[in-house]
């Protein structure tokens, strides 16, 4: 009985590759993301004494903007839309000047406030959208990601394959259905049901821990919207490629560790090794995090999420493609063997 089963795990070249590979993978690539310091927190100074302000800051302020002109409300307006991750606002009378911290970014929050405090007086610092630097603040815009992406892959993909294992799948072969068809009439139910949990996680959320909601919800739901069919996608492409539950599970999770690992949801992307930092973005989970935490903490207005909307539109697209292109050749039904034997060929016969 050993022996037999080392045989059909060689011969399962994908559970042997996620044996061996995977925990490789893994350490390297969460060893260089488990990180919850941050070096580096872009600056900006305004004000009359922005200059000389500037020069006297250090480590993790990274200055990227100096303006004399610009006023305190144009400094919140750079917190709002997340172009900077604080901004010190000086003034021409005498005494600290202050420091406006996003608390959105919780350990950037952190790590600012910290070194304001280090200053021996000379800056004073101010958290904005997230005062007491609450972890449950900046947790919940995240649980509610997720939570979709758990639905939309895990439970899409062992769904389908099951369907599949039981022969009900291609039975939809003989009838008149197009592939695209056949994906939105099997994806809008998880649609619905992840759209549902996703109201109730973020109402419960505001009710129980006190998170605010600052934005539009049209916006929230946009976002969620795309994010959905882009997660839904996958998890039937997964099921295409996968013979039993088994493997559709294997795969549905090494798609959902690394999204939640380098999302940005528990370790900061500032504080990642830069190549580690790129894969993250690869993932749509970072970019319904941005819009997430940007519309339910920061009101942060329409243009800046028009970047992560439209990578998610974008990869909602290609993976939807894909999923019908995958799906359109499973379906399509073996022609017989005299139809695909050329005319020209039967005629000489």
């Amino acid at each position: 009985m050993i022996l037999k089963e080392f045989l059909e795990l060689r011969r399962d070249r994908r559970t042997m590759v996620m044996i061996i590979a995977l925990p490789l993978v893994l350490l390297v690539v969460f060893g260089y993301a488990a990180n919850f310091k941050v070096t580096d927190v872009p600056t900006y100074v305004v004000g009359p004494k922005a200059e000389q302000v500037a020069a006297q800051l250090r480590a993790p302020f990274d200055v990227q903007r100096i303006d004399p002109d610009d006023t305190e409300q144009d400094g919140k307006d750079a917190l709002r839309s997340q172009d900077a991750g604080a901004v010190v606002v000086t003034t021409d009378a005498a005494g600290p000047s202050t420091v406006l911290i996003d608390g959105s970014n919780q350990f950037a929050g952190q790590s600012a406030a910290a070194a304001a405090l280090a200053t021996n007086g000379m800056l004073k610092p101010e958290v904005l959208y997230n005062p007491d630097l609450k972890t449950s603040w900046v947790m919940v815009p995240a649980l509610v990601g997720m939570i979709m992406a758990f639905i939309g892959t895990i439970i899409t993909a062992i769904g389908l394959v099951r369907e599949r294992q039981a022969g009900t799948l291609e039975q939809l072969a003989v009838m008149p259905f197009k592939a695209s068809d056949v994906i939105v009439g099997k994806i809008v139910p998880y649609f619905v049901l992840a759209a549902f949990d996703m109201i109730l996680v973020t109402v419960l959320g505001c009710l129980l821990f006190g998170v605010p909601f600052t934005g539009n919800a049209l916006v929230l739901a946009l976002g969620a919207a795309l994010f959905l069919f882009t997660v839904l996608g996958l998890g039937v492409l997964i099921s295409s490629v996968s013979q039993n539950q088994g493997q559709a599970m294997q795969m549905a999770l090494m798609t959902m560790l690394p999204q939640i690992l380098l999302s940005g949801m528990i370790f900061p992307l500032s504080a990642m090794a830069a190549g580690v930092r790129w894969i993250g973005y690869l993932f749509p989970l970072t970019y319904f995090n941005m819009i997430s935490n940007g519309v339910m903490l920061r009101d942060a207005p329409l243009p800046s999420l028009a970047i992560p909307l439209g990578v998610l539109a974008g990869m909602a697209l290609l993976v939807f493609t894909a999923a019908v292109l995958r799906f359109r050749r499973d379906l399509a039904p073996a022609a017989p063997k005299a139809a695909r034997t050329p005319a020209t060929a039967r005629s000489a016969r």
